[in-house]
């Protein structure tokens, strides 16, 4: 079978994750900063989601294209939609999915307007919608693309089967997913194994298990830092950096995304580029947070 043509969307290597933007306290010239220093790094992509930081994380990033626009030209920006999360100003009785034309629509408009853009690189389905109509998310996905306001389309956290429904309609650049030292689901669930065979390179979030990896005082936590923190040492590495290498091995050629404020996270996720991990240390990592050998 020949895959499918892909996208031609190109990524960095690193992607730069703003979920905890509200969190990292910068004014308006830190933000530039802190981008200005991602793009020196060779990040060129900035990863949103309209919920992020209660729906203000794309307006505190959009302030700061506002105030230097010259970036945006270096830049891709990536975000998501399709998650009705309850908060102040959205009093929902429960937190759900929609992926109907106009809460789409209306959410990448939202978008254009917070992070001071004509058009996103990339938009995600931010988690599989049960109600989805396939057919009529393609169709949206059409006409957005086609009035200039998307270049890229995609998803985020949808399983094999999710992900080939929607592609056969309008073929998807991505599916962003969860992968780490301590989460190994999809490297069983099928996900990893659809991108490789389609092509369409993963985003990863969460490359560092949210911070377990260095803190987490669990069974599983505590054997995996052990194992990481030996081979670190050896090859002269961050524990992060290792993290970042082993997320990077998998043949899928995934993107992983950093959640940090700090620049020295970000030189420690670019610093993994340059790691070279043989599958017995990768096995090693996976024994260890599995508990047991392979079968």
């Amino acid at each position: 079978m020949q895959p499918t043509p892909r996208p031609d969307l190109t990524l960095s290597p690193i992607v730069a994750g703003l979920w905890r933007i509200r969190d990292w306290n910068l004014d308006v010239a830190g933000r530039v900063r802190w981008i200005e220093q991602a793009l020196e790094l060779g990040i060129t992509c900035f990863d949103h989601a309209d919920i992020y930081g209660d729906y203000q994380a794309e307006v505190l990033f959009g302030e700061a294209l506002q105030a230097a626009p010259a970036l945006r030209r270096r830049m891709q920006l990536i975000t998501k939609c399709g998650i009705r999360l309850r908060s102040a100003n959205r009093p929902y009785r429960v937190n759900y999915y929609d992926t109907s034309a106009a809460y789409v629509r209306a959410q990448v408009e939202q978008s254009l307007r917070k992070l001071h853009t004509e058009q996103l690189d990339l938009v995600l389905i931010h988690r599989p919608d049960y109600l989805m109509d396939a057919a009529a998310l393609a169709d949206t996905f059409t006409t957005l693309s086609r009035e200039g306001k998307v270049a890229h389309w995609g998803v985020s956290n949808h399983s094999a089967s999710q992900f080939a429904l929607l592609d056969a309609r309008h073929p998807l650049a991505t599916n962003q997913v969860e992968l780490s030292p301590m989460q190994l689901d999809a490297l069983d669930d099928g996900t990893l194994d659809q991108a490789q065979q389609l092509g369409a390179r993963p985003m990863i979030w969460s490359p560092l298990a949210g911070g377990r990896l260095f803190s987490g005082e669990d069974e599983q936590a505590v054997r995996v830092r052990a194992e990481m923190q030996s081979i670190a040492e050896r090859l002269g590495v961050s524990l992060a950096t290792l993290a970042y290498a082993w997320v990077l091995r998998h043949p899928s050629r995934p993107h992983p995304i950093t959640g940090t404020g700090r620049v020295a996270g970000l030189h420690e996720a670019v610093a993994a580029l340059d790691v070279s991990l043989d599958a017995e240390d990768w096995y090693a990592i996976w024994t260890a947070s599995k508990g047991h050998s392979v079968p």
